[in-house]
């Protein structure tokens, strides 16, 4: 479900500022229950629980059906929403409407240096075998989908198409990204730094290697007890800092980092002395929940 901070999405806010009905959500997160069953495990009556359920209905989070039985007619609920993605409101940036766009698969890199775990696939299978880098240097690398690698950095370096009466004005990437847990775990940070052109420009933590579900775009073969979907995140490089998500992570611009007219070079790290030291997983085509490859843009203004 995603969601903004408009008036129309109040019955989701107030639907979860109760104990009671977050109470009800895990209890139905573990199977389908009907109205008696619900009341009975949290100690309530049938009418209350039933206030409860219709809060939870008219937020779009659970629904409810009439599903006959041995003993009658019981009311079934069932939970239809497992995340939520809530939208801010950002300060406004201009419109640019050009730009440059380059889309890099994420077995396009151009250097490495990792330690264990690690691995990477094809939508099809497994390159070489788990935590072994050298399988890094495969020649099949280049149409792997999805990467992992438990410390060190990934980098990939991209055309710059500017011209020279094209003035850079914000470069915008993003890409599917989780933590790295020894099979999943979605309760594990990871400080994952970014850089371009040599440049810190800022840290994001991860807060977990995603699993317990498949992947939207996840291939039948793949197994279900390792990571299976990333976050989308959307890193920006602009005249007054970095941003991820519209978030200000670091005062670089794209001074700082020196665009200009030479080829770009983005690298993703997990630096062996973070405080959270979880891994980098990087889901492309054919992997995780956007069916994305990391995408490059490159907005730009002309030049009179």
């Amino acid at each position: 479900m995603k969601i903004d901070l408009s008036e129309s999405h109040l019955p989701v806010y107030e639907a979860l500022a109760s104990d009671v009905r977050l109470k009800i959500i895990h209890l139905l997160a573990r199977q389908d229950m009907n109205i008696k069953d619900l009341a009975q495990a949290l100690e309530l009556s049938s009418p209350i629980m039933t206030m409860h359920v219709k809060k939870l209905e008219k937020a779009g989070l659970i629904s409810s059906e009439m599903v006959s039985g041995g003993a009658g007619t019981k009311k079934m609920c069932k939970l239809v929403t497992d995340r939520i993605e809530i939208d801010f409101p950002t300060r406004s940036r201009p419109a640019f409407r050009a730009y440059h766009e380059s889309i890099v698969s994420v077995g396009h890199y151009t250097d490495f240096e990792i330690e264990p775990t690690c691995g990477l696939a094809t939508t099809s299978k497994v390159i070489g075998m788990f935590d072994e880098p050298r399988f890094f240097l495969d020649p099949e690398r280049m149409n792997a989908k999805i990467l992992w690698f438990g410390s060190g950095y990934i980098e990939y370096k991209i055309a710059n198409f500017l011209l020279k009466s094209e003035k850079p004005a914000e470069l915008e990437i993003s890409f599917e990204i989780s933590s790295e847990a020894p099979l999943a775990n979605d309760n594990w940070p990871s400080d994952i730094t970014f850089y371009l052109n040599d440049t810190k420009i800022g840290m994001w933590t991860s807060p977990g290697d995603f699993g317990g579900k498949r992947g939207k775009f996840t291939p039948e073969w793949w197994r279900d007890d390792i990571n299976q979907y990333g976050l989308l995140k959307v890193l920006k490089i602009t005249p007054d800092g970095t941003y991820i998500d519209g978030r200000r992570i670091s005062r670089v611009t794209l001074d700082d980092v020196g665009i200009g007219n030479k080829q770009l070079k983005f690298r993703i790290a997990v630096e062996p002395d973070a405080e959270h030291v979880g891994g980098v997983t990087l889901f492309g085509a054919g992997f995780g929940n956007y069916n994305q490859d990391i995408v490059f843009k490159l907005y730009y203004e002309r030049i009179e």
